[in-house]
């Protein structure tokens, strides 16, 4: 007689089952980065209208690093602009995005930044 010996892998169930939480979480991925590389062009756009004087001018220079980094996502009415106790421009930003995955479900985050550096 033949010994039998016990198999060991994963079963088709096993594989189909990886595969599908393979497959969602690069679904999700690939709709978050671009998100999230927005984000970081909308947080370089405010350090730079940070530089203006006046809220005018501040406005003019996020809508013009906007439009080089095809900011959709906040326009230049969304930025809060305060001055700190040092009398500094600091810029602030809050909005949500939100990305839809299958169906009814969707993902939402909210982003907020400002141009002080912490």
């Amino acid at each position: 007689m033949m010994n039998k010996r016990k198999q060991q892998g994963i079963g088709l169930i096993g594989l189909i089952f990886l595969a599908a939480v393979i497959g969602f979480i690069a679904v999700t991925s690939m709709k978050i980065v671009p998100s999230f590389f927005e984000y970081q062009a909308v947080k370089r756009a405010v350090v730079r209208a940070a530089n203006g004087s006046t809220p005018a001018e501040v406005r003019e220079l996020f809508t013009k690093q906007a439009q080089i980094d095809d900011i959709n996502s906040i326009g230049a009415r969304d930025i809060e602009i305060t001055k700190d106790s040092a009398g500094n421009v600091v810029v602030s930003f809050a909005y949500e995005k939100k990305m839809e995955l299958a169906g009814p479900v969707s993902l939402v985050i909210d982003y907020s930044g400002s141009s002080k550096s912490r």
